[in-house]
């Protein structure tokens, strides 16, 4: 491969981000954009640069030029565009949340493999600079034995609301749409839960209008995440740990946030410096997709299928204790 042909599915806001990202990437070519309407696609399409534009999801994945396909639908949407893609041999890089829940995950990522097809989560968090450096500081003993993550994640929803955002059939809710950086941000660094206990606040629709999480540990470690759409909340993590804490700052889970770094008191903060590049940041995961492809491989080494569902099986924990469900749910019994 000169250069990886991209398509994307689905010409959402996230999409033309993502696009505009793999601008950046020399190696990286916009060959094709599809959406379920063709007047949706040519915009897309002609905005970002892409060369071509399909009118169905059936078109894009049968264009024998594209390499790697970019799923950017609506989360709900994930486990049968993830296939669609797999059933035609297209590798496959799908946005978070992978799946509605752990069923669903597992049968994608078991259709990749018994296919030989690359498929990954875009869980972009993992890749930017400012998690690989704190994670390079707690591997380096930095705070010591970690005994607390809290992450808190909230905003009001502003008219036009989404529908996904609250629609159980779209998988509606905090805690998919942005409960999961809080999530996958607590194991990352503490690793599976021994014990989940999770309380919602339900909207009109069921779904969880705010959802608080601990997640405990046998060894002491505690993490409490929060989500919601009722406040404007402060988007920000804190690791501690004897020997200090690392505050990560507003919308911690984006390549602007900074490092804080607190050796001893309140008092003692140092910002770590952070060296970033142009972008909105997902060109750091794309860039990784080529690579694994350029070597073959099917899954990631720095963001797994264990990975994933490791993630996944944590937020079915979560929503069976707060009591969360969506129709999907029933469709995996």
């Amino acid at each position: 491969m000169s250069k990886i042909k991209w398509g994307i599915l689905g010409c959402g806001r996230i999409a033309g981000k993502f696009a505009d990202d793999l601008k950046l990437i020399e190696d990286a070519e916009l060959w094709a954009a599809g959406s379920r309407s063709m007047e949706k696609a040519v915009t897309f399409a002609e905005k970002h640069g892409f060369r071509h534009a399909y009118g169905s999801y059936e078109a894009l994945v049968s264009d024998p030029e594209v390499d790697v396909i970019y799923i950017a639908s609506p989360h709900a949407q994930h486990h049968e565009h993830t296939l669609l893609c797999i059933d035609h041999g297209k590798p496959v890089l799908c946005e978070k949340a992978f799946a509605i829940n752990g069923t669903q995950a597992r049968e994608m990522i078991d259709r990749a493999r018994s296919s030989g097809v690359f498929l990954m989560e875009a869980l972009w968090s993992r890749f930017l600079p400012h998690y690989q450096e704190t994670m390079r500081m707690i591997r380096e003993g930095k705070l010591g034995k970690v005994g607390s993550v809290l992450a808190n994640f909230g905003f009001i929803p502003e008219a036009p609301v989404p529908d996904r955002l609250f629609n159980p059939a779209l998988g509606g809710g905090t805690l998919l749409d942005i409960g999961i950086y809080n999530v996958f941000f607590a194991i990352s660094v503490l690793g599976r839960p021994d014990e989940v206990v999770a309380h919602m606040t339900p909207a009109s629709t069921g779904i969880d209008q705010q959802c608080a999480v601990n997640l405990l540990y046998r060894n002491g470690a505690i993490a409490q995440l929060f989500s919601s759409f009722e406040a404007n909340l402060p988007i920000e993590a804190e690791i501690s740990g004897p020997q200090g804490r690392i505050r990560l700052t507003t919308r911690f889970y984006e390549p602007t946030a900074r490092i804080e770094w607190y050796p001893g008191r309140v008092d003692t903060r140092t910002e770590i410096p952070i060296s970033s590049q142009p972008g909105w940041g997902y060109h750091y995961q794309a860039r990784h997709v080529q690579e694994c492809l350029r070597q073959g491989l099917k899954e990631s080494p720095m963001w797994s299928h264990a990975d994933t569902l490791l993630l996944m099986e944590t937020m079915d924990r979560i929503r069976q204790s707060a009591g969360i469900s969506y129709p999907a749910d029933q469709q995996a019994v």
